[in-house]
């Protein structure tokens, strides 16, 4: 089980403050901004990549998460579901984003409207069951996203290894994907360049990385 705190000394509270990553625990009545942010972020970013999906081949090795029709359901819609129905923090929703980062960086899978709604379940509930105190179990989240046990149980098991099974996020990479999330809201969230994050790598190597890199707008 991991440990997040998100209180610390060293971090800034007035941008988990605009993200509503405090005052908003599990249970909490309210509906904290990050998931607007994300929501948005990822829109934009699955809709930049269906206009070229002619040229984004599907790779083999992540090809379970592909569906063969893009769900009803909007992006908006079903990060707000999960949150209503899973019972994870808020802070969960930018671990999960931290994983699916790392996932398509690890896999270059692009995201689209086929694979994005099956990343977002599994993302936050791997982070929920890494963060959190308490969470549900897989067949619980399965209902949630709208497929069965086994899929769910086929999806975590395939991010994982795809992650490597390094779950671990330092405060510093939450402190500054936080950062970036919050200056991308404040921006406007702009599809005209490509969305970046600070810190994405520090987690991969012993090295201290202070520069930016290429994120899931991909």
């Amino acid at each position: 089980m991991g440990s997040l705190a998100i209180d610390t000394e060293d971090v800034d509270s007035d941008i988990y403050l605009t993200l509503g990553l405090k005052g908003l625990g599990k249970g909490a009545v309210g509906t904290p901004r990050i998931l607007s942010i994300l929501a948005s972020l990822l829109e934009k970013s699955v809709e930049k990549n269906d206009m070229d999906s002619e040229t984004v081949d599907i790779k083999d090795g992540v090809a379970i998460f592909h569906g063969l029709r893009a769900p009803t359901i909007s992006i908006q819609q079903y990060i707000d579901r999960i949150f209503k129905y899973g019972g994870c923090s808020p802070s969960c929703f930018v671990i999960a984003y931290i994983y699916v980062d790392r996932f398509v960086q690890q896999t270059n899978v692009h995201l689209t409207s086929l694979n994005v709604h099956r990343l977002l379940i599994t993302s936050v509930m791997v982070a929920a069951k890494f963060i959190d105190d308490a969470y549900f179990n897989n067949a619980y989240y399965a209902r949630v996203g709208g497929v069965s046990t086994s899929e769910m149980n086929r999806l975590e098991m395939k991010f994982l290894f795809s992650l490597d099974f390094r779950l671990q996020v330092s405060v510093n990479t939450f402190q500054r994907y936080c950062s970036q999330l919050q200056k991308e809201s404040s921006e406007g969230l702009q599809i005209e360049r490509p969305i970046r994050a600070c810190g994405i790598k520090e987690s991969w190597s012993s090295k201290s990385d202070n520069t930016c890199a290429p994120t899931i707008a991909r």
